[in-house]
């Protein structure tokens, strides 16, 4: 049952000063929903049209963001703005271009980690066990193929709730994992952590690459020919992040090639992923659909955020996960 997920919160940004959001009437936009207007009720507020009045606004549309910015232009009233979903890509330039210090946003980071890093696991499972081949067959192979992931070295890139859930998932195998981040700041469950200047160091010795980190201007393509040349012939990588961290065109030539053993992906660059594109016919490649979570999985993780929020937006309570604005995440 989706009731069974909860939020893998790791520590929050700290804003300096005393600055709170000014308690307030929250706006649910671009079109209100039931579910969510129930736990901003639940949460202690009242939900209203958006006016002068209001001071939180719960935005509910990732491709419909760039209407954010009119809102945010006409509305400086506005302290505090939640956002659906955990990667702020679509809303950085905006964010970056509204940026005051009278202004908290949060988005659904570690809300979804869950449901996530249990994709991710069984796109490891898929890929090591050579089911994308197996899937696409037609007659009876009865030569031995696929390796266990016991014991396999696993490196992580990105230390966010969804690394942090997938290192708890992955416990029963006896993995030896590696965390990438921004800092070597230790990731409880890792047998190592390394700051990203040590990331091709680290690519030649991993069995599987995950790649869980937030896409921002200095993100992008973070996985490139370079590395990818880097990672050993037996190694499969897979992404549950975003499309545009991987060069899709190197991760069509490497798997081509034969230069890595599998792909197992669930965001892709271009998205969607065109008819015809090389990906879809690859036999060592495994794609889904951008659906590492569903509507049905994350609405009630939504809502339990909103309602925290919207607590601390009329409380004292600290506000849960908080976009750092030079971070862009």
């Amino acid at each position: 049952m989706t009731g069974q997920h909860r939020a893998v919160v790791q520590d929050e940004p700290v804003r300096t000063g005393a600055w709170r959001p000014e308690p307030g009437a929250v706006a649910i936009l671009p079109t209100e929903n039931a579910l969510f207007a129930e736990a901003v009720r639940a949460g202690g507020g009242a939900v209203a049209p958006l006016s002068a009045e209001t001071r939180g606004l719960i935005w509910l549309s990732y491709t419909r963001a760039a209407e954010l910015e009119n809102i945010l232009a006409e509305n400086p009233q506005l302290g505090w703005v939640q956002l659906p979903w955990a990667g702020v890509d679509a809303f950085a330039s905006i964010l970056a271009r509204h940026r005051r210090d009278d202004l908290l946003v949060t988005s659904a980071k570690g809300a979804y980690a869950q449901p996530v890093a249990e994709h991710a696991l069984a796109l490891i499972l898929a890929s090591l066990r050579v089911l994308p081949q197996r899937a696409r067959a037609r007659s009876w192979n009865a030569e031995p193929a696929g390796v266990s992931l016991y014991g396999r070295t696993v490196l992580v890139i990105g230390a966010g709730g969804i690394a942090r859930e997938l290192i708890r998932l992955l416990e029963p195998f006896g993995t030896d994992i590696v965390v990438v981040r921004r800092s070597s700041e230790p990731v409880p469950g890792a047998a190592r952590t390394v700051p990203v200047a040590q990331l091709d160091a680290e690519l030649g010795q991993a069995d599987v690459v995950v790649v869980a980190a937030a896409l921002t201007g200095e993100t992008r393509h973070l996985i490139g020919a370079a590395q990818i040349a880097l990672m050993a012939p037996t190694a499969h990588l897979v992404n549950i992040a975003r499309g545009p961290l991987i060069d899709t065109d190197a991760l069509v030539n490497a798997l081509a090639a034969g230069t890595i053993a599998g792909a197992a992906i669930d965001v892709t660059d271009p998205e969607p992923l065109p008819d015809g594109h090389p990906l879809w016919s690859e036999p060592r490649c495994l794609i889904t659909p951008h659906m590492a979570d569903t509507p049905e999985m994350t609405a009630p993780l939504l809502a339990e955020r909103i309602r925290l929020n919207v607590a601390a937006l009329l409380g004292s309570r600290p506000f849960v996960g908080v976009v750092d604005p030079v971070a862009g995440y």
